[in-house]
């Protein structure tokens, strides 16, 4: 079977470990890996691993736009501003790592049949893909939910230098994300960056106000969603179920990383790149189906 061929757009901590999970699909095939510094950690593993990599960046994708037909942008809000148009030009699918807000928001567990209809998609932040399940099953549960918070706390060694650039748009896309899919108005996102050595797991609370709970509906509930999530994230764990106490819904779940990159406390990098990784290999799969590849 011919694979779908991705490239992947920053050679930083996200692309790299992203790399390592296009090198093990079935579906995907790494058909460029582009940053701007070939001497950099993320370039100089894909040389070993036999990858084609450029130091271009975008301008690679400009000069030979049939080297791949998904471009997994793991760069910065900023500059996907700037890339986006670009791909959609050129006929090239998009899915954004980046908290730029221009597609559609995308948690696969939950909608990711209706984002394939769309040319740029965006993965929200490593935040949202934890918690947002999380919140969007309170929304559907319970009745005049007034509030919702979510706390991530990450190893500090983990984010990168995009990351921590884009602290105020991941903040806004996040608590954006939140009151989309939970149907809440109010909402507030909070990341901490946990210096910790040894480095903690990836950790998210989402904490949720309300007069009154249907705790058997929203348990089970998050039974369910946890275990989609399970099917394309495997070490996503609820860690505390969900509990009531003075008109306050707590719960949390906490995920380990595979340990591609970085060492398995790098959770918020395998929970966004898996979910990248599940929206890519469906297009193939899709593809595969109407004879395309």
């Amino acid at each position: 079977m011919e694979k779908l061929k991705v490239a992947i757009l920053g050679s930083g901590n996200i692309g790299t470990d992203l790399l390592y999970k296009v090198l093990r699909s079935s579906w995907l095939e790494c058909s460029m890996f582009i940053g701007r510094n070939l001497s950099s950690k993320g370039m100089s593993r894909a040389l070993s691993l036999g990858v084609p990599v450029s130091d271009k960046g975008i301008e690679c994708i400009r000069e030979n736009p049939e080297c791949c037909d998904i471009v997994f942008d793991c760069t910065s809000a900023m500059s996907h501003n700037l890339h986006a148009p670009l791909l959609a030009q050129l006929g090239i699918i998009a899915i954004d790592l980046t908290p730029a807000k221009l597609g559609p928001f995308c948690i696969p567990a939950i909608n990711l049949d209706a984002c394939l209809n769309d040319v740029n998609i965006n993965m929200i932040t490593c935040g949202g893909q934890a918690s947002i399940p999380l919140a969007w099953v309170i929304g559907q549960t319970q009745k005049n939910v007034d509030y919702i918070e979510v706390v991530s706390t990450i190893a500090s060694k983990s984010a990168g230098p995009a990351t921590r650039l884009n602290l105020d748009e991941y903040i806004e896309t996040t608590e954006k994300g939140v009151k989309m899919f939970s149907g809440c108005g109010r909402a507030k996102a909070i990341l901490n960056l946990n210096p910790a050595e040894p480095c903690i797991d990836m950790q998210t609370t989402v904490y949720a106000k309300l007069p009154e709970v249907d705790l058997p509906a929203l348990q089970q509930g998050v039974r369910d969603m946890v275990e989609k999530i399970q099917q394309y994230v495997p070490s996503y764990k609820l860690v505390i179920p969900p509990t009531y106490e003075n008109n306050r819904v707590i719960m949390s779940v906490r995920v380990k990383g595979i340990g591609d990159f970085l060492p398995s406390y790098a959770g918020n990098l395998d929970i966004i790149n898996c979910a990248a990784i599940a929206v890519a290999e469906e297009f193939a799969k899709k593809r595969s189906e109407q004879g395309v590849i």
